[in-house]
Formats: C-alpha cells, sequence, structure tokens
C-alpha cells in the first residue's frame, strides 16, 4: 500500500475520532452535567449552543475531511458504479454512501437550529418555558439522531475493513 494511500486512512480515522468522539462526549457527558452546574433551562441551552459553535470549528472541517478522504479510498468503486450493486462491498458502500448524507443533513439542520438569532433571543427577551423547551428538544432529538447514524457509519466502515458480511 503506498504511504499516500496510509496517510489517507490515517487521517480519515482521525477525523472519524474528533466527529464521533466529539458528538458522543456533548451528548453523555456535557449536556447531563450541564443539568447539575447551571440554574435553569436557558443557561444550559445557551451554554450547549456556545460550546456546539465551539465544537463546529473543529467538526465541520473535520467532517468534510472525512467525505473527502472517504471518497478517496472509495475511488475504485465510485469509477464503476455498477460495482456498487454487483458486490456485497459495494451495497455496504452504498449504504454508508447515504448515511453519511443523512448524517450531513441532519447536522446542517442540528446546526441551523442553533442560529446567533435563537441564541440572541434566548438571552436578551428572556424567553422562558415552551419556546425554549422545544428548542431544546429539537436539539436533543436531532442531536441523537446525528450520533446512532454516525456510528452506524463507524459499524459499516468496520464491516467493509472486513471484506463485507459473512453470514
Amino acid at each position: 500500500m503506498p504511504l499516500i494511500d496510509v496517510f489517507i486512512i490515517w487521517l480519515h480515522l482521525i477525523c472519524a475520532s474528533i466527529w464521533v468522539g466529539g458528538s458522543i462526549f456533548l451528548g453523555l457527558i456535557l449536556a447531563p452535567m450541564l443539568g447539575s452546574i447551571t440554574n435553569s433551562m436557558e443557561e444550559r441551552l445557551s451554554i450547549m449552543i456556545r460550546v456546539g459553535r465551539r465544537f463546529n470549528m473543529v467538526a465541520l472541517p473535520s467532517f468534510l475531511v472525512l467525505i473527502l478522504t472517504g471518497l478517496y479510498n472509495s475511488r475504485a468503486y465510485l469509477i464503476d458504479p455498477s460495482t456498487l450493486i454487483r458486490t456485497d462491498y459495494g451495497i455496504i458502500l452504498l449504504i454508508k454512501i447515504v448515511v453519511v448524507i443523512a448524517v450531513l443533513i441532519t447536522y446542517f439542520i442540528h446546526i441551523r437550529l442553533l442560529s446567533d438569532e435563537v441564541e440572541k433571543r434566548i438571552k436578551t427577551e428572556n424567553v422562558y418555558g415552551l419556546y425554549v423547551q422545544s428548542i431544546r428538544s429539537r436539539i436533543i432529538v436531532l442531536g441523537r439522531i446525528t450520533v446512532i447514524m454516525s456510528v452506524v457509519v463507524l459499524l459499516l466502515a468496520a464491516l467493509l475493513q472486513s471484506g463485507g458480511l459473512i453470514i
């Protein structure tokens, strides 16, 4: 295997670690912990928005590099698209591509929900109750969906690495 391929696989793994590991940390560690160190739902939501934005500064470039390195790693199958439906490897790769597209869509909906306008409204207009609960619920649901699908992508990557399904 050429050194460039090793480097690209390494880069792919680093970016997957940042993307998935960071997302799991936010959902399983930080979000639950905020309940014990903040006084209000508005304060928790504000902190999560700020932390999320900071994470996105690293996560979004990592996700884009993941996509580019994934395309590079899949180039042999993408050159001849018929292999995507003729082989077990190709079918798993096609499923992985579809799930990655779904992750991308969900992620963009998630970050659009966390706009500057929403944060400003929470901080300055003292909005309470249903609005904050609604935003918080959507953030949690979209975040969980993104993490679950990202973990599924890792499973599909493991299946690809092993050469496909053996039943």
